[in-house]
């Protein structure tokens, strides 16, 4: 083993974390429940913090509620705001947990879920479903609500399948080979896209454009019930990896002398983040650099150790996802902007700077 390949501390001995103890957490916890309150009390139609909390537990407890809120009040907060705001915790925690996840197997800390093919896979089965909207719609009955994100659901575990397959040979996973592959399922899922649009009308043409920027202004306790399956599937598959995900950056081959079947966890956590990003497109389009920027940036705070760096993905992906979102829905009130835009304009700079911080490294 090379002197270069040996510093990665293994999972015995983690990095010890700049915020010790449980600073972390406590850190990382508190400014989550912070943004959960923003995002439940501020919006078009207020609801004050001091009434906020009250109204919540009568509305999960057994007793009557009291008049805390006046009825537009409590309609907004338990079925507008308060599903958002459990949809964007778990998409968040997705997408930044799925990034941690692929950033250690590939060993680079500027792989996210798309580079698979992943969310463009999703975005063509979406096209797909809206734009022959006219002539399945009609005759899906009751679960013409879910054509499109069950459409987006398959398309992405198509494309990931497909970059995987594409990315194999002789019985094994290569990785810079199947990032290749994605990339080339991306670009033809992007040419079948533009080729879809020219077939579609102009009020389809905006259901793909608003779609495809991102948006947690469809959820409602329906869609929350249907994408917690999979979501909270896949924050549990990768939570459980972390110990491989140690031994990995180790080496493939460092990793399976101590006892990590290398080509099982790969499939594994490619196909775990395909069924969590693809169940998070299907639901609210496509947000992106969360996946990406949030695991490289805690990386750099609090080491590699994947014990501490998936959960606190998890807890500050979900923080930044409904950060953009309230501020998505306030800028520019009572107007919408998509939150995927959001993220993205301010995902760019700080992209930016990380990677003139690793060319000056």
């Amino acid at each position: 083993m090379s002197a270069s390949e040996a510093m990665p501390v293994p999972a015995a001995r983690p990095v010890p974390s700049r915020l010790p103890g449980a600073g972390p957490w406590v850190t990382l916890g508190g400014v989550l429940a912070l943004v959960v309150l923003a995002s439940l009390a501020i919006g078009t139609v207020p609801v004050p913090p001091s009434a906020l909390l009250g109204s919540l537990w009568e509305a999960l407890g057994p007793g009557e509620a009291s008049q805390r809120l006046d009825p537009m009040q409590r309609a907004v907060l338990l079925s507008l705001r308060l599903p958002r705001v459990v949809l964007g915790v778990m998409v968040g925690a997705v997408l930044a947990t799925a990034g941690a996840a692929l950033q250690a197997l590939f060993r680079n800390p500027l792989v996210e879920p798309g580079l698979l093919g992943t969310s463009s896979g999703a975005a063509l089965g979406a096209v797909l479903a809206i734009v022959l909207d006219v002539t399945l719609g009609t005759h899906m009955g009751a679960l013409r609500m879910l054509t499109v994100p069950g459409a987006a659901f398959c398309g992405a575990l198509g494309a990931t399948l497909l970059a995987q397959r594409l990315g194999s040979g002789g019985g094994r996973t290569d990785t810079p080979r199947m990032l290749l592959a994605g990339v080339a399922v991306s670009s033809g899922a992007f040419a079948g896209m533009g080729l879809l649009t020219q077939a579609a009308t102009d009020a389809q043409l905006r259901s793909i454009t608003f779609w495809s920027l991102g948006s947690l202004g469809g959820a409602s306790w329906e869609t929350v019930g249907v994408a917690a399956v999979p979501l909270l599937l896949t924050l549990g598959l990768l939570l459980r990896e972390a110990r491989a995900l140690n031994l990995m950056l180790l080496g493939e081959r460092e990793a399976w002398h101590l006892g990590v079947d290398v080509e099982r966890l790969k499939r594994r956590l490619i196909l775990a983040a395909a069924l969590g990003v693809g169940a998070a497109v299907a639901f609210t389009g496509m947000i992106g650099f969360v996946g990406l920027l949030v695991p490289a940036l805690l990386r750099m705070a609090l080491g590699p150790d994947h014990r501490r760096l998936l959960a606190a993905s998890a807890l500050s992906g979900a923080s930044l996802l409904l950060a953009a979102d309230l501020l998505s829905r306030t800028l520019a009130a009572p107007s919408e902007l998509p939150v995927g835009a959001l993220t993205s304009v301010l995902g760019v700079p700080a992209f930016i700077a990380l990677l003139a911080r690793k060319g000056a490294a």
